[in-house]
């Protein structure tokens, strides 16, 4: 059964950082383009930074240079780095991957919440 948690949301203040995880389980976790998406409230979900198949990766035009995904197939976790954090960056935080018949993750679990404020 595929279970992918995130953690490392919070709170903090315009500028801050924070590094989000989500450990996977379940999964042949080296064989997914993992990324990260963000809802924030009454907007829709939206991909935030992902790993292509092909091992590259891609960003969301706002938060190009700011946030950085990375991965550790060792751990089965991948990461996401955020740095110069803005209000609009407030947004629950999944971690998933699309496959052929549709997400990883059909529930999407609980996310992290991350919070930019002063």
């Amino acid at each position: 059964q595929v279970q992918l948690v995130e953690s490392g949301g919070g709170l903090v203040q315009p500028g801050g950082s924070l590094r989000l995880s989500c450990a996977a389980s379940g999964i042949r976790f080296s064989s997914y383009a993992m990324g990260w998406y963000r809802q924030a409230p009454g907007k829709q979900r939206e991909l935030v930074a992902q790993f292509t198949s092909g091992g590259s990766t891609n960003y969301a035009d706002s938060v190009k240079g700011r946030f950085t995904i990375s991965r550790d197939n060792a751990k089965n976790t991948v990461y996401l780095q955020m740095n110069s954090l803005k209000p609009e960056d407030t947004a629950v935080y999944y971690c998933n991957a699309p496959t052929s018949w549709g997400f990883l993750s059909a529930d999407w679990g609980q996310g992290t919440q991350v919070t930019v404020s002063s």
